[in-house]
């Protein structure tokens, strides 16, 4: 995959992974949109491979369906915030960014999610309170995390009993 094609990978990846395109036609339209958007943004010039991906990686990283939905949001507000700065006279843009909103507005707000994963990386745990209070909070996260693990390993079961015909 060329670094041309990135930009609608992720889109489509987006779009498809929420079911709200399923129709090629469709696909094939947004495809041609995203293809004068590059062409507006002269993506082919040579410094945008540098430095690889700015997207595609990261999602490689979230495996799970709520992990992505999560991901996924925060991609989609970064493009949102790219198109506030775009002109919007050209009708390739409009529809773009329509159809971004739409998906904005299909998934739940993520960005309190993402601010606590940044509140939990910046704690300073060689900090004694921090420490004491981690420790006393130990036993609650250890009990949190085995729920979890045993919610989905019931989930997994549950839907195997179903499938057996």
């Amino acid at each position: 995959m060329t670094c041309q094609t990135y930009s609608f990978f992720v889109l489509s990846v987006i779009m498809i992974y929420f079911g709200r395109f399923g129709n090629s036609s469709f696909l094939a339209q947004l495809q041609n949109d995203i293809d004068q958007l590059k062409a507006d943004f002269n993506s082919s010039h040579s410094d945008v491979a540098d430095g690889g991906p700015i997207f595609t990686e990261k999602l490689s990283n979230w495996t799970e369906r709520n992990e992505k939905r999560i991901i996924l949001s925060q991609i989609i507000s970064m493009y949102l915030e790219m198109f506030e700065n775009i002109d919007k006279s050209k009708a390739h843009v409009r529809h773009i960014a329509e159809e971004l909103h739409t998906l904005k507005n299909s998934l739940p707000d993520s960005s309190k999610k993402v601010k606590d994963l940044m509140d939990i990386a910046k704690l300073q745990m060689t900090d004694l309170k921090i420490q004491r209070k981690a420790v006393n909070e130990l036993f609650i996260v250890l009990q949190k995390l085995v729920e979890t693990s045993t919610s989905h390993k019931r989930k997994r079961s549950q839907s195997q009993w179903r499938c057996r015909c």
